[in-house]
């Protein structure tokens, strides 16, 4: 089946959530509630990597943290499907 690209223009204006994942790390539950100020955890990421991008949970691209004004920004690197981010998209025809 292919779809046109308009096809979906009408979910343009759904709510989604967009997360960005600096890293994570498992730790027992007594290791979370002994944290405090000053703590300090380890994450699963080296400083160099991409950060992940995710819609409602789910990857959809890969981006690196940028500074503007007094804000963090994220700029978008790489898409999920492995398009870099000036990359256009292709329609299927």
């Amino acid at each position: 089946m292919n779809l046109q690209p308009r096809a979906f223009d009408f979910l343009a204006d759904v709510d989604v959530r967009l997360s960005v994942e600096l890293g994570r790390t498992d730790m027992k539950l007594r290791d979370v509630m002994s944290l405090g100020a000053e703590s300090v955890v380890m994450l699963d990421r080296l400083t160099d990597e991409l950060l992940d991008v995710m819609v409602n949970g789910k990857v959809i691209a890969k981006g690196e943290i940028v500074a503007q004004g007094n804000r963090f920004g994220l700029r978008i690197v790489e898409m999920a499907d492995g398009r870099t981010a000036d990359a256009p998209l292709e329609s299927a025809a």
